[in-house]
């Protein structure tokens, strides 16, 4: 079974397509099958590729964003994903309105006591958000890999 998963984040140019980048790339590493993608609770970026600065830091750490466009999420999406995983309680929430169930990135690292992935755009941390993303997609792979297929 291929696992179809859906990152959400605000704005679709930071958090979330490293988080699709980032576990795109150790699912491949792992031999694990994924469908990913990544989209903004908002659409204010619809199209353009990833935050610059975040881009880098991603590139820098051998994750490739150059594909990457930002959009929004949609309805259809409910059906079209098995998971869907918010980056924060806001984006939680912003996303009720698919009435599905819907988990944050933090819920697959509660080691880290994080409770949710800190928008880099804003802290300007994004070293610090890479570093909880992978941590995240470390254990969002250890939890699909211990289930049946």
């Amino acid at each position: 079974m291929t696992y179809r998963i859906l990152f959400v984040c605000l704005g679709n140019i930071c958090r979330s397509p490293t988080a699709e980048a980032v576990t795109r790339a150790k699912a491949k590493a792992l031999g694990i099958d994924l469908t990913l993608d990544s989209a903004g609770t908002e659409g204010w970026h619809q199209g353009k590729p990833p935050y610059g600065p975040m881009s880098d830091v991603a590139k820098a750490a051998g994750y490739d964003m150059s594909t990457l466009r930002a959009r929004q999420v949609t309805p259809a999406d409910r059906s079209e994903f098995d998971l869907i995983i918010a980056m924060d309680a806001q984006n939680q929430r912003d996303l009720a309105h698919l009435e599905v169930p819907v988990a944050r990135f933090t819920d697959y690292a509660p080691h880290t006591g994080a409770e949710y992935v800190p928008d880099p755009y804003y802290t300007r941390d994004f070293e610090g958000a890479l570093a909880l993303i992978e941590t995240c997609a470390d254990g969002l792979l250890t939890t699909l890999a211990d289930k049946p297929r």
